[in-house]
């Protein structure tokens, strides 16, 4: 009887009742049950972590920053509160505490009252860390703690990037300020660069000026101290002329108390002279320019009529055979005249020496003339206008005491004034040479300041001047530098459809573990009458091998066509890979339960127990220790995971047809030994009469 019959008959063995056929149902869903349940109950976590109830303790009071409110905390509440990730409840810290020991919350959030002010402060001068706290309880349930560090980290960095941001935006804001005001500094030293040049050139006109303004002061010493000199002459003149018009009043006092008689009888007389006199000092006063020249010519004119009236006395008091009777008072006269004319050449000598008051004489002499005048004019009445003529005279005397004591001051002053002039000329030549130092040192200050100028330029240009759009840009690099630009060339839409190639072999083995335990790995009956060792150990695999494909077959439908909706990017590829792989596990299965027996079916769960520690199915088997790294490249089940992980997530199919060439090499290695197990079992021994172990 040929293998197929063989295999159809241990089949049908299961139509003969209820339990069989139970059983045989049975068999055919264990796989959907063990691999539907599991990865419907892993299909995707991540989508229900709203129903997860966690704590969230805003204590955080807020502060103000530049005039605006910052309520980081209230931010971060009301975003957590919309996102879903948990099942937000907000309590108070004592009872966030509380719920997370007890098990009402498996975690807590708390921004604590600080919170915004730590924030703020990044932007300040004492920049602080705000601290999130997250309170867990691994005893309430661990995973949910790791998901929490990850769901965590993401509002840190949020948070982190916020407050950064705005440190950033001041310290850009800061380089625009710096630009600004740098500008500005450039174009105060191009203004100072301008003033220096400025006064460079004032300094160099200044230094040449002072140097002119040192002759002219030497000059001015000079001049002055000759100043000084005729002020001491003219002090002296005066002085003499003031003694003169001092005699003269006396002897007019002396002349008016003894020639009013002589007056009343020769009025005539006196009225020529006193013509004569005014005459003369008319010519004085209008020969003022010519003062010297007429000066002696008045002196000479005065010494005439004084040796006229002395002639006249002479001829009518000397040479007469009869003295008149005014001879006494003519004398007097003589001599007065005769005072005169010396006066007349003092005044000369005086003019001579001191032209500088010849204004103020020729003043006097004006006021003499007009008073000759009218002392000529008066003459017949001289001697009743004897009295004002005397007064008049002392008024000269009074006013030539005046020049005397205005000579005096003047030389007084000129004397200071050449001190000064002195002084003046060391102090100018001091400022001649202070403004050359000035002008030299101006020239290496001119230099520098275009340096500075033009420094302060090229700094400005290399200072950053960032606009509003500019600096937003920058803050927001800098505040989160680094992006995860994440691409997944074949990523798996949820947590179920990246374990399903773990879960769908896990299924599948425990599948031929069970339909072995209810079919026989090897046909009693073939071995028996001693059928074919190939034909027994087809006879035993093939009913379990097409179980395994119905059990591939249920399992892929459900998972693709129900609610859980598994996406396969090959499907016609994944069910043949599967059948392969059914047929692989039951043909292994079959040889370990056909060789060891019972014993082989406590075999079949440790290789099982083995395959799932090493074949990479949730971390990677790098991360597994080394005895599983070492098992990883020898069990049939590493290569039926790789496979489905490209068949369903899609990627190259290189993993693949290797899995395929060992699935093929393990179920024909496994058949053969089987085979060679079914030789050897038709032949009875002692053992397989009376077994060790028998279930």
């Amino acid at each position: 009887m040929r293998a197929p019959k063989l295999a159809a008959l241990e089949l049908k063995r299961f139509g003969r009742g209820r339990m069989p056929r139970a059983a045989l149902v049975a068999l055919v869903l264990l796989p959907l049950l063990y691999g539907a349940l599991y990865l419907w109950s892993f299909w995707d976590p991540y989508s229900r972590l709203d129903k997860i109830p966690v704590a969230l303790v805003n204590a955080d009071r807020g502060t103000t920053v530049q005039g605006h409110k910052l309520t980081a905390g209230d931010d971060i509440a009301r975003k957590l509160l919309d996102s879903g990730t948990f099942e937000w409840h907000e309590t108070s810290d004592a009872e966030a505490r509380e719920g997370v020991e007890n098990g009402t919350y498996y975690l807590s959030l708390t921004m604590p009252a600080d919170f915004s002010e730590r924030i703020a402060s990044s932007s300040g001068g004492d920049p602080e860390t705000g601290a999130l706290r997250v309170r867990t309880n691994d005893a309430n349930n661990y995973i949910v703690s790791q998901i929490s560090r990850t769901v965590f980290s993401e509002v840190r960095a949020a948070a982190s990037t916020k407050a950064s941001r705005g440190f950033y935006d001041k310290i850009f804001l800061s380089f625009s300020d710096i630009h600004g005001e740098t500008v500005k500094a450039a174009e105060g030293a191009d203004t100072i660069d301008k003033g220096i040049g400025d006064a460079k050139k004032g300094t160099a006109s200044l230094a040449q000026g002072l140097a002119k303004a040192k002759k002219g002061s030497s000059a001015l010493k000079t001049g002055v101290a000759k100043l000084a000199g005729g002020a001491k002459t003219l002090q002296t003149g005066t002085s003499d002329l003031a003694e003169g018009t001092q005699a003269l009043a006396d002897k007019a006092d002396q002349v008016s108390a003894k020639v009013r008689p002589f007056l009343q009888e020769h009025g005539q007389q006196i009225g020529q002279v006193s013509r004569l006199v005014a005459d003369a000092a008319k010519k004085a006063s209008d020969d003022l320019d010519k003062l010297p020249g007429s000066a002696a010519t008045a002196a000479t004119k005065a010494r005439a009529a004084s040796n006229t009236l002395a002639a006249d006395y002479k001829l009518r008091c000397t040479d007469a055979p009869l003295p008149a009777a005014d001879c006494p008072a003519l004398k007097k006269a003589v001599g007065a005249a005769d005072t005169a004319a010396d006066v007349a050449e003092d005044v000369n000598t005086l003019v001579k020496n001191h032209t500088t008051d010849l204004e103020t004489l020729g003043g006097r002499l004006d006021d003499l003339h007009t008073k000759a005048l009218w002392l000529a004019g008066k003459a017949p009445n001289l001697a009743g206008d004897l009295d004002t003529a005397v007064a008049r005279i002392k008024a000269l005397n009074a006013g030539a005491h005046k020049v005397a004591g205005g000579a005096k001051t003047l030389h007084t002053g000129l004397t200071t004034a050449k001190t000064g002039a002195s002084t003046l000329d060391t102090g100018i030549g001091t400022a001649h040479e202070g403004a050359n130092t000035l002008d030299g040192g101006l020239f290496k200050l001119a230099d520098g300041s275009g340096q500075l100028a033009g420094g302060l330029h090229k700094g400005a240009e290399k200072i950053p001047d960032y606009g509003k759009r500019d600096r937003d840009a920058r803050t927001e690099v800098m505040a989160d530098p680094v992006k995860l630009a994440s691409q997944s060339l074949h990523k798996a839409p949820n947590y179920g459809t990246g374990f399903a190639p773990y879960f769908i072999p896990l299924s599948l083995w425990v599948g031929a573990m069970v339909g072995y335990m209810l079919i026989q790995p090897l046909n009693r009956r073939a071995l028996a009458v001693g059928a074919s060792a190939w034909r027994v150990a087809l006879a035993g695999w093939l009913p379990v091998a097409a179980i395994g494909v119905l059990q591939a077959t249920l399992l892929l439908s459900v998972l693709h066509w129900s609610s859980l909706g598994l996406h396969m990017a090959r499907p016609a590829g994944t069910v043949g890979f599967l059948v392969l792989a059914t047929a692989c596990f039951a043909a292994i299965v079959q040889w370990l339960n056909a060789q060891f027996g019972p014993a082989g079916r406590i075999l079949v769960l440790v290789l099982l127990m083995l395959q799932l520690t090493s074949a990479g199915g949730t971390y990677p088997v790098q991360t597994s220790p080394g005895f599983f790294n070492a098992l990883h490249p020898y069990l049939p089940m590493t290569y039926v995971v790789a496979g489905l992980r490209r068949l369903i997530s899609g990627g190259g199919l290189g993993p693949v047809w290797e899995a395929c060439a060992v699935l093929a090499a393990c179920t024909g290695a496994a058949l053969a030994l089987t085979a060679w197990s079914a030789r050897r079992k038709q032949v009875w021994s002692l053992d397989r009469l009376h077994p060790e172990l028998s279930l």
